[in-house]
């Protein structure tokens, strides 16, 4: 087991790109601190074709070594070679995120790239800046509703989807009972990290108010997300698709 301490993490993502896991070393663990109340953005993206791997958050027990007396947190799970995430606000300290291979789900060696950052909760730039692909909605043809909810150990939920030609799309965020907020991304060189220039529309409104995002008519592919503000909420998503004239 391979463990790589990534230092102290803040809102500018760590990325490490192209890790394996093998038979014979299936685990890599990536070690940070955060240096007060955060959100703590972790993505294991672009897993290898036919593969598996798993996600898991431990803090460390106070020793800076990772072992069987740190507490579990939180995990990912997801079947196949999805990419896996978890988004939760924790405190200072220090954390182990570990990968794993998931060997019923893999054949052999299994490829992946990891990226966390930390941002602050409570503000305009608490938005996640990873761009794992939680809930893939494909070409949005018709409209498409979903519900979810966000809160301490959810602060992100993360939709992708695409705009064919002619195809436009309003989104909205509603059945709010606290305060959650909504942005629209580009990712142009696929890197799934949110760059500068990448963030297309946000609607921020206060408390229980709806989110609206209107008149997105640009073909190509999308993340939305749905980002904690304050409190613990369920929300209903929709997107409300619509064809736009012909040139």
């Amino acid at each position: 087991m391979a463990t790589f301490n990534l230092g102290t993490v803040g809102t500018n993502p760590v990325v490490r790109n192209n890790f394996t896991l093998t038979t014979s070393d299936p685990t890599d663990v990536f070690q940070f601190r955060i240096d007060g109340t955060k959100n703590i953005n972790l993505a294991v993206t672009d897993i290898s074709t036919g593969d598996d791997a798993e996600l898991f958050l431990f803090r460390d027990n106070g020793n800076g070594i990772f072992d069987s007396n740190d507490q579990l947190v939180d995990f990912s799970t997801r079947s196949s070679n999805k990419d896996e995430s978890i988004n939760n606000r924790e405190n200072a300290g220090t954390y182990f995120a570990q990968v794993r291979r998931f060997a019923p789900g893999s054949s052999g060696t299994v490829s992946y790239d990891f990226a966390v950052s930390a941002t602050t909760p409570n503000s305009t730039s608490g938005f996640s800046n990873l761009l794992p692909k939680e809930f893939e909605l494909g070409n949005l043809s018709a409209d498409v509703t979903r519900s979810g909810s966000v809160g301490d150990f959810d602060t992100t939920d993360t939709y992708q989807f695409s705009l064919g030609l002619f195809e436009g799309v309003n989104i909205t965020l509603n059945r709010l009972l606290a305060d959650a907020d909504i942005r629209l991304i580009r990712d142009f060189n696929n890197n799934r990290i949110v760059d500068a220039g990448e963030e297309i529309a946000r609607s921020t409104r206060g408390g229980t108010t709806s989110d609206v995002i209107s008149n997105i008519n640009q073909s190509g592919d999308y993340f939305l997300q749905v980002q904690q503000f304050s409190g613990n909420t369920g929300y209903s998503l929709t997107f409300d698709h619509f064809t736009t004239p012909f040139a």
